[in-house]
């Protein structure tokens, strides 16, 4: 039977109107009997990814999850990401120009607008974006983020075709309210941003450690790009994590989901 999930939400008071969430799990626990698991996700394949994130993450020995837009990918960045992908990190589907609602976008992002889309386009995209990450990292299949937390293509909710498409294998959200069973085709997660601290970053994971749960954690930059949370504070983030290892489980979001069956 697969293990239940259940999920809780309060706000933290960061730029982004960021959400913890929890995930109890009532049907056994992580790996090696590890209380939490950690779930460190990062969008837009931006330089400081490759230059300050996966270096630190390195450092101690931790993976990460990396959304990538295809747009975005030089081919002096395509062998860097195809050599995170050897060291354990995942790579995972951002779109190829990452269109959500117009205006939406970040500034520093000349990115497209959904409302030109309709779903089938969507959903191409998305598809010839996961064969660009073939390429990359010779998986068949990969995980999915919405960009700007959105699943709307000319107004129209695409999450419905997507689910049914089975062209990924989980989707990443980006906002949650109330409490409900964990769906991997609508995951949540906690963002962070310049004014989130290293202890507003560690006080999300000890949340969720209080009852066993799952805590999927957001990243833009780090260091630099936008939307950037200090490089120091992440660093802390991290080092807490590798000093709490025999108690949390840090790991890509396709090998959480895969633990629990989902």
């Amino acid at each position: 039977m697969r293990p239940l999930l259940r999920i809780g939400s309060i706000l933290l008071g960061t730029a982004l109107c960021a959400v913890q969430v929890q995930a109890q799990v009532e049907g056994g626990p992580w790996p090696d009997g590890r209380k939490t698991a950690v779930v460190l996700t990062y969008d837009d394949s931006l330089p400081s990814h490759l230059d300050i994130a996966i270096p630190a993450l390195d450092k101690v020995g931790l993976k990460g999850t990396f959304f990538l837009i295809g747009k975005q990918l030089g081919p002096d960045q395509i062998e860097r990401w195809r050599a995170a992908s050897q060291e354990g990190h995942e790579l995972a589907n951002h779109t190829l120009r990452h269109a959500c609602l117009q205006g939406d976008n970040a500034e520093g992002r000349k990115l497209g607008s959904s409302d030109s889309y309709d779903v089938e386009m969507m959903l191409e995209e998305i598809q010839m974006m996961n064969n660009l990450l073939s390429a990359i990292d010779g998986k068949a299949r990969h995980g999915y983020a919405t960009p700007c937390g959105q699943h709307l293509a000319g107004g129209v909710d695409y999450l419905p075709a997507l689910r049914e498409s089975n062209i990924v294998q989980y989707h990443r959200g980006a906002w949650w309210a109330g409490e409900t069973e964990l769906d991997p085709m609508d995951l949540p997660a906690t963002w962070f941003d310049e004014k989130a601290t290293g202890a507003d970053m560690i006080a999300a994971v000890e949340k969720a450690s209080e009852s066993g749960g799952l805590v999927v954690l957001g990243f833009h930059g780090v260091g630099g790009d936008y939307l950037k949370v200090n490089a120091k504070a992440h660093a802390e983030l991290l080092a807490y994590l590798k000093a709490n290892e025999d108690k949390i489980w840090v790991a890509p979001l396709s090998s959480v989901m895969a633990h629990t069956g989902r």
